[in-house]
């Protein structure tokens, strides 16, 4: 698949001012992002994808058994043949993971940190098929990859906007309609978090989601104290060698929250655990099943890299590093870290930034014991395989 350059990608405006003026502010739409998009799906494919287990997958009917019903995956061949002709839809999620070409759309988006795209997913849909009107708490590019769907903008949502009473799914019960566009194959449309939006097909139609992460506060506050609190020993208490008589015995007074302020705040302001803590938290795989330990007997890399085989990120795997100011760096991988020295660098940044590797390369950094040492440990790993293991 040919990608577009990001300018291109965005329009005819660069990613410095698509950054600056529409990035998580306001909605944009671009005509023939993708030019002559080749599907990288077809309806048929997508529904064989909803067909695996470890495949996540829901079917919304706009009318089924209750108004806007969720059927979750895996489905069988019956499940579709008993579809209506039309106003259903079929999501498929973290299809790149899955499927090459369809990776290779997430690498458009080079102008934005990969640890923070999440996954594409593709949704099908017959005449007419919907997921209702809602809103996003993350960034989404939706791009049209066969068909058409009408796109209808509404207003800026948070979480005091008016919701049905449905158990499963997050519909507006009060959608705002202000802009309305129709998509055909190519076409793209950037949704900022919090802007409802509400999609219908024209026709037999799909739609490619290149959503991004982003946790919420709750999620900061909670995982990292948790990974702080892994840190913290025991005889680490609240402390008051500064006590003076009290005047009520029962009242918590300015001194003691001072104290315990103090205490909270020393403990956020370790800046290298902050970032040990992120870097894990942003890797976590969607799908840690997918990530399995290999046995590696001993000259096995070698072996096989003598043999011109190569190497290849495991497409569950995520990557991503931080240089720290002490002339080492911390290599994130799925959800684990470690310390190495900065001479690594340029082997994590190939490791990072690429899907695969050639033995010529690899073999380069065959007499540098630590940068062996960390192939073969991601390799074992998982988040690193021999070439051809993926199949």
């Amino acid at each position: 698949m040919s990608l577009p350059h990001p300018t291109a990608l965005l329009g005819g405006i660069s990613p410095d001012v698509f950054l600056r003026e529409y990035w998580q502010k306001k909605p944009l739409l671009i005509r023939q992002a993708f030019v002559e998009l080749d599907n990288p799906l077809s309806p048929d494919e997508l529904a064989g994808l909803a067909l695996e287990e470890e495949v996540e997958s829901r079917i919304v009917l706009t009318q089924g058994a209750t108004p806007w019903e969720l059927r979750r995956g895996p489905f069988s061949e019956d499940d579709f043949k008993t579809l209506p002709e039309q106003n259903w839809t079929l999501l498929v999620q973290a299809v790149d993971q899955f499927v090459p070409e369809v990776a290779e759309l997430m690498k458009a988006f080079i102008f934005l940190p990969t640890w923070r795209l999440d996954d594409v997913m593709i949704s099908y849909a017959a005449p007419g098929g919907s997921v209702g009107p809602h809103y996003d708490n993350y960034d989404v590019f939706l791009l049209q990859s066969h068909g058409r769907r009408r796109w209808k903008i509404g207003q800026n949502c948070d979480d005091q906007s008016p919701l049905l009473d449905h158990p499963d799914l997050r519909i507006l019960s009060d959608f705002q309609e202000l802009q309305e566009y129709v998509l055909e194959p190519g076409d793209m449309l950037y949704i900022p978090p919090g802007v409802a939006h509400y999609g219908i097909a024209e026709d037999e139609c799909m739609t490619c989601s290149v959503g991004f992460r982003a946790p919420s506060h709750q999620d900061i506050l909670l995982h990292f104290t948790d990974f702080l609190g892994q840190y913290l020993g025991d005889s680490q208490r609240y402390g008051d060698p500064d006590a003076t008589p009290v005047a009520d015995p029962a009242a918590i007074d300015d001194q003691s929250i001072e104290r315990l302020k103090n205490i909270v705040l020393e403990l956020v302001n370790d800046k290298s655990a902050l970032a040990a803590w992120f870097g894990r938290h942003m890797t976590e795989p969607r799908y840690p099943e997918l990530i399995q330990p290999q046995e590696l007997p001993a000259g096995t890399l070698l072996e096989e890299l003598r043999n011109g085989y190569g190497l290849m990120r495991n497409p569950s795997a995520r990557l991503a590093y931080r240089l720290e100011a002490d002339d080492h760096l911390l290599l994130f991988a799925s959800g684990e870290h470690c310390l190495l020295p900065a001479t690594l660098l340029p082997l994590v940044q190939l490791v990072c930034n690429n899907d695969y590797f050639d033995s010529e390369t690899l073999l380069g950094w065959q007499a540098d014991e630590e940068a062996w040492t960390l192939l073969e440990q991601l390799l074992t790993k998982g988040d690193l395989l021999l070439e051809g293991d993926d199949e």
